[in-house]
């Protein structure tokens, strides 16, 4: 079952001066729990085919759905409801909250679906303790590692129990051993609970470790290679 589809996806920048086409016309199926990198050369789309299958920025042309829904149809308020529920993001840059704890951070979209605390608790103990951080409970960012940071990064993606983790570059700051350390969670999160990852990146560490790789070259796909 696929639980990203889009079909004749574009996007034009800038269309009433100088337009840049970044996508131009991008049919993809990725079934639930696949492991996949979406990859190609600076300028190639991949940032922005990342940002509409997640509901960040909306196709010029084309459709997109997410667990069966046309998400390229929805209010900007469905959107960020939509998201919330479904989508989990993993950024290059982190993009943890610096004043509040790993716990805090973890928690904070639990809070906005207003679960109970009780399961906010077990979720979080849980979920730090699969990325290995549950010493680091009441650590804020300023004191922990980045490849510490971005493995509380996943705990808060995978939080809310979301149809899918997208991740935009998610190891370009972090060294090998800590880049192999997230891959290693990813992929036994992938394996064991069956969560499908989709990254955009660059990084050869990522595209080595993925089971399907897609190539966009000037806003098409160039290449989908899978791989067992």
């Amino acid at each position: 079952m696929a639980v990203i589809k889009t079909k004749g996806v574009e996007k034009t920048y800038n269309p009433d001066k100088i337009p840049v086409r970044a996508l131009k016309g991008v049919d993809l199926e990725i079934a639930e729990g696949e492991f996949t990198a979406i990859v190609g050369p600076s300028g190639s789309g991949k940032t922005t085919l990342l940002n509409i299958i997640g509901g960040l920025d909306r196709p010029t042309g084309g459709y997109v759905e997410v667990g069966g829904e046309d998400i390229s149809q929805m209010s900007d308020n469905e959107l960020i409801d939509f998201r919330k529920e479904h989508i989990g993001f993993v950024f290059q840059a982190y993009n943890l909250i610096p004043v509040l704890t790993a716990r805090e951070n973890v928690e904070f979209v639990m809070l906005l679906q207003n679960r109970s605390k009780a399961e906010r608790d077990a979720r979080v103990k849980e979920l730090l303790h699969a990325v290995g951080l549950e010493d680091k409970l009441d650590k804020r960012p300023s004191e922990l590692s980045g490849g510490q940071q971005q493995r509380v990064a996943v705990a808060r993606a995978l939080a809310p129990k979301p149809t899918f983790i997208l991740a935009d570059e998610p190891t370009a700051n972090l060294d090998s051993a800590s880049t192999a350390n997230l891959l290693d969670i990813m992929a036994r999160l992938n394996r064991e609970e069956h969560i499908t990852f989709v990254f955009s990146t660059h990084d050869q560490r990522v595209i080595d470790r993925a089971r399907r790789v897609v190539t966009l070259v000037d806003g098409v796909i160039d290449k989908d290679e899978r791989r067992e």
